[in-house]
């Protein structure tokens, strides 16, 4: 009897904010892929971040989004960036099951400059520094943070040095920001945050296949090593290299069709989508926890007009509290 068939346009598209896990069996490549809109805008536009920085930052949320949702317990993953440039600190984390969210600090006047001088790129923006993934599976656990240095390189580029460094697995991540203006139904001006990726690796059943090249000699040792890639790694990689931003980011272009586009002649599947919500995990209790460790001249700094208040710096709300309640403190 003959397999059945879809048809792709009779497929129920993930559609915005949700990430979508999909295989590729004919290369031995495995991945996940997303497009990022109501999300994204929600997070962007609280915090009105100039546009550079809200690029970039965007940037960080889907990485952190394609590589959060590939967790297998409780528990957060965090990329975070510290560096010498204008945007001196991106922070975006993923807790699971579903709740992302993500802030960015910046150097108004740095920024201004950099952005007089046309010096609006990725790495121009974050400098030299650190990207840190951190994994954290909670209470009585260790945390497991991989860092990789920022030199100059793109997001991407530098997600991609981390898994060949620290994970040895052949990576190729894409990432891609788009604004786009319109009008609403009363046709007033619009604007909108949209962002997308992917997240590719080779992970044939074969270990050797996965081998990766020498970084260095070691030892004074400078002699080139002789690597050759495998084939279905070879072939997978450029097909991803062939993603532009707008296939990413046009909300017409489902992420579906994308990859029936990139991988169709080799036979690729795709899962249940895993959503993705704008959450933080502050809480009213939370940060009065953390005030009532804090000192008596602490408190007295700290106060102002018989309260304290506290913002967060991740979704803005501020908690107001009475002084009086850390008197004991």
């Amino acid at each position: 009897m003959a397999e059945a068939t879809v048809e792709l346009n009779e497929l129920d598209f993930a559609g915005d904010d949700r990430v979508v896990p999909f295989q590729v069996d004919g290369l031995d490549v495995r991945g996940r892929a997303v497009q990022l809109g109501p999300l994204l805008n929600s997070i962007l536009s609280r915090h009105e971040y100039p546009g550079p920085v809200a690029r970039l930052l965007a940037e960080a949320i889907v990485l952190t989004a394609l590589l959060g949702t590939s967790l297998k317990f409780d528990g957060k993953f965090t990329v975070q960036t510290k560096g010498d440039g204008p945007v001196d600190l991106l922070v975006a984390d993923f807790s699971t099951p579903d709740s992302l969210r993500a802030y960015a600090r910046y150097d108004e006047e740095a920024l201004a400059a950099a952005v007089e001088e046309g010096k609006t790129s990725s790495a121009d923006l974050l400098g030299h520094g650190v990207l840190a993934f951190t994994i954290d599976q909670g209470r009585g656990m260790q945390p497991y943070q991989g860092i990789v240095p920022m030199d100059g390189s793109s997001l991407e580029e530098i997600a991609g040095v981390y898994f060949r460094q620290s994970e040895q697995i052949p990576t190729r991540v894409r990432l891609g920001v788009a604004e786009l203006f319109d009008r609403d139904a009363d046709g007033k001006p619009r604007h909108n945050w949209r962002a997308g990726g992917l997240v590719a690796q080779f992970l044939p059943q074969a270990p050797e296949r996965m081998r990766q090249p020498d970084l260095h000699g070691g030892d004074g040792d400078e002699r080139d090593f002789e690597f050759t890639e495998d084939d279905s790694w070879a072939e997978a990689r450029t097909l991803v290299e062939t993603i532009d931003t707008d296939e990413l980011t046009d909300p017409r272009v489902a992420i579906e069709r994308l990859l029936f586009r990139l991988f169709h002649e080799r036979g690729v599947r795709v899962y249940a989508p895993h959503p993705v919500f704008d959450r933080c995990s502050c809480s009213r209790d939370k940060i009065k926890g953390v005030l009532s460790g804090f000192s008596a001249e602490e408190i007295e700094a700290s106060e102002e007009d018989g309260e304290i208040a506290v913002t967060c710096e991740f979704c803005s709300t501020t908690y107001r509290y009475k002084a009086d309640e850390f008197a004991a403190a």
